[in-house]
């Protein structure tokens, strides 16, 4: 699933698909490199960025998000979301 707005459709949300979601701010271009090390991206321009993490998974009972210690509940309230624990 890609970071941006893309024609084709992506693969179908069912349960046993996990999602690494990636967003990534930058101060100036959205254009990125990836550096020497293959393991650090940078704005293509130099400009500060921030780039975070959270993975979801689909399970038969909803969502969970993994890197959160409540499942994404607190973040995820406001919108009307309510993430199930895997039974």
């Amino acid at each position: 699933m890609f970071n941006y707005r893309v024609r084709q459709r992506g693969p179908e949300v069912k349960p046993g698909l996990v999602v690494a979601i990636e967003p990534m701010v930058t101060a100036g271009s959205a254009e990125t490199v990836v550096r020497d090390d293959e393991w650090t991206v940078a704005s293509e321009d130099g400009s500060m960025a921030a780039h975070w993490e959270h993975s979801v998974a689909v399970h038969r009972d909803g969502i969970w998000v993994t890197t959160l210690a409540d499942g994404g509940t607190a973040g995820l309230a406001p919108y009307g979301v309510v993430p199930t624990p895997f039974a």
